[in-house]
């Protein structure tokens, strides 16, 4: 990132970091709020997803077609998504318009109307949405296999919620969870691109003035357990996920994961896609993933094949799990590392990229995190680092998650021996 990054607290809590890229034309900016689907009861699953569908719905000023039309009449982009421990609001403009993004999503996150009839419809768009994911088992197999590892509580819940309790929502349950978890405090705004940080600072002190006082919410502690989860569905394909414990955010081996994870099965040349589609055929997909929250982590591989071959295929993926503890090829961490500083070099030209990575850093580390730090930490990682990791994560309580056709899958039991070595 920029060496011109800044930061500024305003005296509300909201904090304010922008990188400037003047070789650009446009501004990418946004609120990223630390609500997500963990800071959710039970009774109100999904909530903040339905509340980043409601927040485009109308405001005091402004209606549902005026949002979109002040947007479109710029050339401008505005969207949001919600995730398992935030949610973002964001857009981009040319340089001349971000006044107009900014006042957007002031208005949008502090005078929505949550109108009754809007709710109503919005809730249908919503169970529509749980509907195509329950269709799309590449897609909904994730949400097993986070309900998995993290049974009983509101990390292991699915982001979408479910249709009873998305439809049962009042208007006045949206607004209250609104009120409780979109304070100042909660939220950070960013921006990257043709951006003057005080303008927008001063701009950002009067457009979020109207925020509601920060209130007292504990964020239920994550718990991993890990387990089986087994839905025979007449597919084509038979869809398996598993996965371990994996690292925080702050923990030491948080970077030694993502390299582990790369070259396992991040790529081409990674050992899984190597030897489970290329030298085998047994896959069309087949890829490993670490993610990260502040208190807890996963660690998986997902693989989709047919209804034969996932009898060849889950002993070879374990095999292929297990042996990484073993030992690891310099060569294979330098292709990892290369793909990782890679990634993160080319999404400096996009101010969209630039923009969340910002606000992530800072509601996470509580900083922006600079360029020259993250790939130092990358290239710290050594091989033996990768399989000391390995055998960390590894050796602990599998999850298995699989929806198809699974007359030929292993046990849970059986799986979980491979996995010992």
């Amino acid at each position: 990132m920029s060496a011109e990054i800044r930061e500024t607290l305003l005296p509300s809590g909201l904090r304010v970091v922008t990188d400037p890229m003047d070789t650009v034309e446009t501004v990418s900016l946004g609120v990223w709020v630390e609500a997500g689907t963990r800071h959710e009861p039970a009774a109100v699953n999904g909530v903040s997803h339905l509340l980043e569908h409601m927040a485009f719905k109308g405001t005091e000023r402004r209606t549902a077609l005026d949002i979109a039309e002040e947007m479109d009449a710029v050339g401008g982009h505005l969207n949001a998504y919600t995730a398992r421990d935030h949610t973002a609001y964001y857009a981009k403009v040319l340089k001349e318009d971000a006044g107009l993004a900014l006042d957007i999503i002031a208005d949008i996150l502090q005078h929505s109307t949550l109108d009754p009839e809007e709710l109503a419809r919005e809730q249908a768009v919503v169970v529509q949405e749980i509907n195509q994911a329950i269709d799309t088992p590449d897609d909904i197999i994730f949400d097993h296999f986070q309900a998995t590892a993290y049974p009983d509580q509101s990390l292991g819940r699915a982001v979408l919620g479910t249709e009873a309790v998305v439809r049962g929502m009042s208007r006045e349950t949206v607004l209250g969870y609104m009120r409780d978890h979109y304070s100042a405090p909660a939220m950070v705004l960013s921006a990257s691109g043709r951006i003057d940080h005080d303008k927008l600072v001063a701009a950002a002190d009067r457009a979020f003035s109207a925020l509601p006082a920060p209130r007292t919410a504990t964020t239920e502690a994550a718990r991993y357990r890990g387990g089986d989860y087994r839905e025979e569905r007449d597919l084509e394909q038979v869809h398996v996920v598993v996965g371990f414990d994996g690292v925080t955010y702050e923990d030491p081996d948080y970077y030694t994961s993502s390299v582990l994870s790369t070259l396992l099965g991040g790529g081409m040349s990674s050992r899984l896609f190597q030897e489970v589609r290329e030298k085998r055929g047994l896959v069309y997909s087949i890829y490993s993933f670490a993610s990260s929250y502040d208190d807890g982590g996963l660690f998986g591989v997902y693989a989709g094949t047919g209804e034969d071959e996932v009898a060849e295929l889950i002993p070879v993926m374990c095999d292929e799990i297990v042996k990484v503890g073993s030992g690891v090829r310099d060569i294979e961490v330098q292709r990892a590392r290369a793909q990782l500083k890679a990634s993160i070099l080319m999404s400096l030209e996009s101010t969209s990229s630039r923009c969340e990575q910002l606000a992530r850093q800072v509601a996470v580390y509580g900083r922006p995190v600079t360029v020259a730090e993250v790939v130092e930490r990358i290239e710290a990682v050594t091989p033996e680092d990768c399989a000391r990791v390995a055998r960390r994560l590894f050796s602990g309580v599998p999850t298995v998650a699989a929806i198809g056709p699974l007359a030929r899958v292993e046990s849970y039991d059986s799986i979980a021996a491979r996995l010992k070595g």
